[in-house]
């Protein structure tokens, strides 16, 4: 390794995995980096599912245990693409043998592992940070440029909803999505994380107090088959959903605003609508990730306008093709990836950090308890 380059070490290849992937691949190719990624080792459980990813997605060798990647000499970070029940382990390994870690959202399961991890990052000299991607949708990054420069005046409402569909159908398997051991929560941590992530980014506000409800409809499940994966096949047998299906809360900011969220994979014909509209005393702004190369902006004297936010000047479009030229989903990653990179190379932070990653987690927690509880929750 030259000091121009850094090896990467990915845990996980499913889903989070591959994009991540195509992010290391196809980031040095766009942006000017500090340090360039090496794509060294990849870690899975099977040898053979791993050895077929990691050649498919382009890691030079594999590890069947997490250990002994964050041990590899060749490897200065470690990504880490698994299920929550394991970030706090690896992530901490990772950090106290100085590692620089990026890990899935959300950052942990418990507002417990999550301050464990914030801890090790603050103890370490390795860099970290959590990965909530939709912050870097050049519309969503526009959004922020736009309230932090006082164009929407004072913030006064904030409607954030992520709206999905997929395990509709009472025959979809018992994958580790929904069962609470492994993923923490159902719909609230597994979308309703990045809503609260990208409501507090834009806004500069955080949640500071919640009133929620949640509700599991289907509440027993086909067993998954050991191979399956987010839409996997099933056995014949049953288990419990233990994860809520749908959340629905409302919650004041730390500036005033007052704020409604509703994260759901029971919405019948939404795929990934992820929604955000702020309303301020100048201005309002929305964006639906469904038409994700757009934002809607009103200057309070007229109804809504379409940006089509594709310009070069526009944040992180300057990299990819002429203006009109829309970006998708995985482009997400390779700016998430790039800013990422560019904090290890400069010896800065990245944002959003692991604290930043645990007050989100704080926020989960009091959606949870609040549900439970049938009570209004303050978050400190």
């Amino acid at each position: 390794m030259t000091q121009t380059t850094i090896g990467v070490g990915l845990v996980g290849y499913a889903f989070m995995g591959r994009v991540h992937s195509q992010a290391w691949r196809n980031v040095a190719a766009f942006f000017d980096l500090p340090v360039t990624p090496v794509m060294a080792a990849l870690s899975g459980r099977s040898l053979s599912a791993a050895t077929d990813a990691a050649a498919r997605m382009g890691w030079a060798a594999v590890e069947t245990d997490w250990k002994e990647l964050v041990n590899r000499d060749d490897v200065q970070i470690v990504d880490i693409c698994t299920p929550g029940d394991s970030h706090a382990e690896i992530a901490i390994a990772a950090l106290q043998a100085g590692k620089h870690v990026i890990c899935e959202k959300p950052l942990a399961n418990t507002v417990a592992e999550a301050e464990a991890m914030v801890a090790a990052a603050a103890a370490s000299q390795g860099r970290s940070m959590v990965a909530f991607n939709y912050r870097r949708v050049p519309a969503v990054a526009l959004a922020q440029r736009m309230v932090a420069a006082g164009e929407l005046g004072q913030i006064r409402h904030v409607r954030a909803q992520y709206l999905q569909d997929w395990i509709v159908d009472p025959e979809f398997p018992l994958v580790w999505r929904l069962q609470k051991d492994k993923a923490g929560s159902g719909a609230l941590g597994d979308i309703g994380a990045h809503i609260i992530d990208t409501a507090q980014f834009v806004t500069g506000q955080t949640i500071v107090g919640v009133s929620a409800l949640t509700e599991t409809f289907v509440k027993e499940r086909p067993l998954a088959s050991a191979s399956s994966g987010l839409g996997g096949s099933r056995t014949s047998e049953k288990g419990t959903v233990t994860v809520d299906d749908a959340a629905l809360f409302i919650g004041r900011m730390s500036a005033g605003a007052l704020a409604s969220f509703e994260a759901t994979r029971f919405a019948t014909g939404r795929k990934n609508a992820l929604r955000l509209e702020i309303n301020g005393s100048l201005g309002s702004l929305a964006f639906d990730f469904e038409a994700m190369n757009e934002l809607w902006v009103s200057s309070g004297d007229s109804g809504f306008r379409r940006v089509l936010v594709t310009e070069p000047d526009h944040p992180y479009v300057g990299a990819w093709w002429p203006p009109g030229h829309g970006l998708g989903y995985e482009h997400t990653f390779t700016h998430e990836i790039k800013d990422f990179l560019e904090a290890v190379g400069t010896g800065s932070d990245p944002s959003p950090s692991f604290a930043d990653g645990l007050r989100v987690q704080r926020v989960l927690a009091a959606v949870e308890e609040s549900a439970a509880s049938g009570s209004y929750k303050e978050i400190a």
